[in-house]
């Protein structure tokens, strides 16, 4: 690879596996053309994920079951963070695991993610230069993502890159379109809203999910580009696991979460202004 290139490519697996240990398929949108070991721009894979979790105004449900699930969503809203175990899986492009805590108040999404990665094309472009894992730090503003020494000799010896999420609001072709609005939604209540949204919506039953008592839901949302999303809950209305699946570009993507300790205190830091690149800066820098 050319110097370019490399850049280029470490500023797009940052993005794309930062927001992939994250939003799994309530995220809206879908990659773009070219990719990481490509010669696109950073901006070119900006949300991996399958359709959107934005929910209508009015959810689809209603009796009994929208209820219950009201209920969770309050429940799980209240509590304002919890850890977090995921994998993800984008086709053949890339499967990761991730883990930490996340908050979600009213001033936004906040926590730090270790996200590693386990298999596809992009993890392997990644073993190549030198980073099997990163850790993502997410603040309301914007987020951050680390990345190796050899990483670093590329972006001016700097070992984090910064997105703004208004600075993503911005990238042509609307690629970034709503990019704020997503990172919002990608907290446990919001995929119950998401559910709240499904005509099909059913309770399965209860199952035991780590070993504890759940009730499993599911249903199917997003019409044309249709997703299944599956929620246990446990006896206090609070997600347990989630399971969404959906379809991008670069084949079916799946996403497994898994909720605990909910309340834990959740911090995450910026990282050093001197060890910090832009993300906005970078692509200009770049010719993007």
């Amino acid at each position: 690879m050319t110097g370019t290139t490399v850049c280029r490519t470490v500023v797009a697996i940052a993005l794309t596996a930062t927001l992939a240990g994250l939003t799994g398929c309530t995220s809206s949108g879908s990659p773009a053309d070219g990719g990481p070991g490509g010669s696109a721009p950073p901006a070119a894979t900006p949300q991996p994920s399958a359709p959107s979790s934005t929910a209508p105004p009015s959810p689809s449900l209603t009796g009994p079951s929208a209820e219950a699930l009201r209920a969770v969503e309050r429940a799980t809203g209240r509590a304002g963070s919890a850890r977090v175990e995921s994998t993800t899986v984008m086709g053949s492009e890339l499967s990761l695991k991730a883990a930490g805590a996340l908050g979600w108040r009213d001033d936004g999404l906040t926590g730090t993610l270790t996200i590693t990665y386990t298999g596809g094309t992009t993890a392997e472009t990644m073993r190549r230069l030198g980073t099997t894992a990163m850790e993502a730090r997410y603040l309301p503003d914007a987020y951050y993502a680390e990345v190796g020494d050899e990483f670093a000799d590329r972006v001016g010896g700097r070992h984090w890159i910064k997105y703004v999420y208004e600075d993503l609001e911005d990238l042509g072709g609307g690629a970034g379109a709503g990019f704020a609005d997503q990172m919002r939604n990608t907290t446990p209540n919001q995929a119950v809203k998401l559910l709240l949204t499904a005509e099909d919506v059913r309770r399965v039953g209860e199952e035991k999910t780590r070993g504890r008592r759940t009730t499993h839901w599911t249903g199917t949302v997003g019409g044309a580009t249709a997703q299944t999303v599956d929620i246990w809950v446990d006896d206090r209305d609070l997600l347990v696991k989630k399971v969404e699946r959906g379809r991008t570009e670069n084949g079916e993507l799946t996403q497994t979460a898994y909720y605990s300790e909910y309340g834990v205190t959740v911090s995450a830091e910026r990282p050093p202004a001197a060890d910090t690149a832009d993300f906005k800066e970078l692509l200009a820098s770049q010719g993007g």
